[in-house]
């Protein structure tokens, strides 16, 4: 079930010294420059990072997805994405986070379309996302609505009192 490929992508304009992206499932090694991107990010604490990867990286069955973006050789980005049970061909992406000194620049974007060409290739239906409805995920919303996600779903003070759950759907056919 583990992807094999890469993709090679390049950035946009190109300005960031003209680094070509590299997007390959997640290694070992990566662990620590993931921890670091999640430090930045504050995604969830980078101590939690070992125990959720170790399934992937241990069991060659595994269903689940995670992608490392790579600049120049550098690890700046990941996703992590699971298959919804008991639902037939539909994908949550529960983790996507870019280091903040490359956020804008389209590793983010990058990232989220090789998860979802997998997945096409898998033959699956739909992926979704959740995130929160606070201020301080507004970035986050856009960046779901400009990479063809649409807002599907909104739950009242799930996080907390005042901070509601936001389901970004998109199909993959």
């Amino acid at each position: 079930m583990r992807p094999s490929h890469q993709a090679i992508c390049l950035f946009g304009d190109m300005k960031k010294d003209e680094r070509p992206m590299k997007i390959r499932p997640t290694k070992h090694d990566d662990i620590v420059a993931l921890q670091e991107v999640l430090n930045g990010t504050e995604l969830f604490p980078s101590e939690m990072l070992p125990d959720m990867v170790s399934g992937f990286l241990s069991d060659d069955e595994s269903s689940d997805i995670w992608l490392t973006c790579e600049v120049n050789g550098n690890v700046v980005g990941f996703c992590y994405a699971v298959p919804e049970e008991l639902a037939e061909g539909a994908w949550n992406m529960l983790a996507i986070a870019v280091l903040p000194t490359e956020q804008g620049g389209g590793c983010g974007g990058s990232i989220a379309k090789q998860l979802e060409v997998e997945l096409k290739e898998r033959g699956q239906r739909i992926l979704i996302a959740d995130t929160s409805g606070a201020e301080d995920f507004a970035q986050t919303r856009e960046f779901y609505r400009k990479n063809g996600y649409v807002e599907e779903a909104r739950i009242r003070d799930f996080w907390a009192a005042g901070d509601d759950k936001i389901i970004f759907w998109k199909s993959l056919s």
